[in-house]
């Protein structure tokens, strides 16, 4: 089992889209790939525009299959218009 962690630093004026994208569209998305097992998104509660993005997948094969679907490929030009920069790390559950 493998876990991705992204941290969005999201424009400020657009937290609310990125929120409505990740709710409406990115979680419903990504919950139907074979191999999936969560998502989260978390706000950094001092910094209301740093958010991190905890994704479980099944295996670093499901995940790969996750970001080469038709899905994320089209979320990903919608998503990226809300935030100046990103950063992944991941990691291999243990327990």
């Amino acid at each position: 089992m493998i876990e991705r962690h992204v941290t969005f630093n999201v424009y400020p004026d657009k937290v609310k889209q990125f929120e409505e994208l990740f709710v409406e569209s990115y979680r419903p998305a990504m919950a139907v790939m074979p191999g999936f097992v969560k998502v989260e998104l978390l706000r950094l509660s001092d910094q209301s525009n740093l958010y991190q993005m905890v994704i479980r997948f099944e295996s670093l094969e499901a995940a790969a299959d996750w970001r080469r679907s038709a899905a994320h490929e089209s979320l990903q030009p919608k998503i990226k218009a809300l935030y100046s920069s990103s950063e992944l790390r991941v990691y291999d559950v243990i327990a």
